[in-house]
């Protein structure tokens, strides 16, 4: 699995595009509202993202 980001700014250092996405867009706060309630229980979410970012080679 991949431990970094693989993306990088002008100068070379590592960013994260999609901290960068979720945090200028209306789109972040719909993604927060839907992690933070709701029916399924906090720690399944977790489980899943963890398991998709595994098997997707996602660093982040």
């Amino acid at each position: 699995m991949s431990t970094s980001p693989r993306l990088r700014d002008a100068d070379g250092k590592p960013i994260n595009a999609v901290a960068e996405y979720f945090s200028s867009t209306p789109y972040g706060d719909l993604y927060g509202h839907f992690w933070s309630h709701g029916l399924v229980e906090q720690s399944i979410k977790e489980v899943a993202r963890l398991r998709n970012a595994t098997i997707t080679d996602c660093g982040l």
